[in-house]
């Protein structure tokens, strides 16, 4: 089921956190970003959304990475349910996607809680002060309608935040498949 990203006003700060790598040892946590630009993405493996933008994605991390931004992909979806999306199976997705930035597994749920994401993607910019500078779409393209998968919208914000003009004035949400919450989990209001 398609679900659309929660409108947040923008300036809010980055919540904390630190996450295991998904099928690593090793953790990530957001203090090793200070003082840098942080683009939060919430993704999945098996999510029909994430999957048909994420060669792209992966592609265009990179430009980011080069351009100072620190770049984290999160996997809060409940594992026991949705096997596909244990963090064994992450390295795996990372490398197909070219995924070249810490893809993090958020099992309890509560760092997606923390930044009220709902969907896959729920794409959250925050600029070198930690503050909330964008919270929209990749881009219009959708895995049922035919246009180009480019990350536009997000490549606009970087770059407007790079250049340190204003937000976008128009931003649009981002549309994908609803975080998988583990039963009794759910956050309050949740449909």
């Amino acid at each position: 089921m398609a679900m659309t990203a929660k409108d947040l006003p923008l300036g809010g700060a980055m919540p904390e956190f630190c996450l295991p790598i998904g099928g690593q040892a090793d953790q990530w946590c957001s203090t090793q970003a200070q003082g840098k630009p942080l683009l939060v993405l919430f993704i999945c493996n098996h999510c029909p959304y994430v999957v048909h933008i994420s060669k792209r994605l992966g592609a265009l991390a990179r430009q980011w990475q080069q351009q100072g931004v620190q770049v984290v992909g999160i996997n809060s979806n409940d594992a026991l349910t949705y096997p596909d999306d244990a963090p064994e199976k992450m390295p795996v997705e990372a490398l197909r996607a070219g995924y070249h930035f810490p893809y993090l597994f958020d099992a309890e749920q509560r760092v997606a809680k923390a930044f009220n994401a709902v969907c896959t993607p729920d794409l959250f910019l925050f600029d070198a002060a930690g503050r909330l500078f964008y919270h929209g779409q990749f881009d219009a393209s959708r895995p049922k309608n035919d246009l180009p998968v480019t990350g536009e919208d997000l490549s606009a914000a970087i770059a407007a935040m790079l250049a340190g003009a204003e937000p976008p004035a128009k931003v649009l949400p981002s549309i994908g498949c609803s975080i998988k919450w583990r039963p009794g989990n759910e956050p309050e209001g949740w449909v």
